[in-house]
């Protein structure tokens, strides 16, 4: 089969599962288990006339369209998370497979693109009820977990590779994979739980913790250090944006989860670009 029609078929299952995705994110509840029953069975209504939804009503990204955004019952607005977090789930499908090929070969190739679409879905879902709740459910960080476990196995017979490629090595400890997940660990438990003292539980929280202590298995040392670091930049970015135009006070709690996972995929896709960016020209 044809490269382009691969990546067009990836595509269209990306979308599905990011119907799937909508449809647990906003039917979680908290201290429910992720994917318990009421969540992921049962029709689908519109939130503001509950109508029951038909299947042409449905379809990924283009029922969006077609309707102009726009339930066809009650013709109020849908909302935009839809058609984002569809069009998001679709690109993870396609992206992570075509970066991937540039670093892996061979059969583990397979195994690892699965294991990394898994990692980014997740980090999409757990974002959205972040988002929602201002919670990390802790059966998403410990499949992130599980998931970063396979991963080092996965290449344990191998030589550990960085995605931020030779700048690596400026930091130590890739000579032996578990040794770069520990190292990754200690790293982020410590700095996660000393915000966490020093703040009282205010500026961050233990799901964040979770999360980057999953990360952290997920990464290895040092590209979990780049994760973090470039985490804490987009949220103070944004931070500062939100209150000069007035859509955050100074005290406002903001979710942390969602600005790890947009700097897991910065480092994932971009991690050699960003860290050559910097020690070229911010690096004295």
């Amino acid at each position: 089969m044809p490269a382009e029609a691969s990546y067009f078929l990836l595509f269209i299952y990306g979308l599905a599962a990011g119907s799937f995705l909508n449809v647990v994110s906003l039917r979680y509840e908290s201290g429910k288990f992720i994917l318990r029953r009421e969540s992921t069975v049962g029709r689908s209504r519109c939130p503001k006339c509950e109508s029951e939804l038909r299947w042409f009503e449905l379809i990924p990204l283009l029922s969006f369209i077609v309707q102009f955004g726009r339930c066809r019952h009650c013709g109020q607005p849908i909302s935009l998370q839809y058609p984002i977090v569809e069009f998001l789930s679709g690109l993870i499908f396609v992206l992570v497979p075509w970066r991937l090929q540039s670093v892996i070969s061979g059969s583990n190739f397979y195994v690892a693109a699965a294991l990394w679409i898994a990692i980014f879905w997740t980090l999409l879902l757990l974002s959205l009820i972040d988002l929602r709740l201002r919670i990390i459910p802790d059966e998403a960080n410990i499949f992130l977990a599980v998931l970063g476990v396979g991963l080092a196995f996965l290449f344990f017979k191998g030589s550990p590779f960085s995605l931020v490629g030779s700048y690596s090595s400026v930091f130590g400890g890739q000579a032996e994979i578990w040794l770069g997940r520990l190292l990754a660990a200690i790293f982020s438990a410590a700095l996660f739980g000393l915000l966490i003292l020093t703040t009282r539980g205010r500026g961050m929280g233990a799901g964040d913790l979770k999360l980057a202590a999953a990360l952290a298995l997920v990464f290895g040392w040092p590209d979990v250090l780049f994760v973090v670091v470039l985490g804490f930049i987009i949220g103070a970015v944004y931070g500062v944006i939100a209150v000069t135009s007035g859509r955050k006070k100074m005290k406002s709690i903001v979710p942390f989860g969602p600005f790890l996972a947009a700097s897991s995929a910065a480092i994932f896709f971009l991690g050699y670009i960003i860290l050559d960016f910097c020690f070229r020209n911010l690096v004295l």
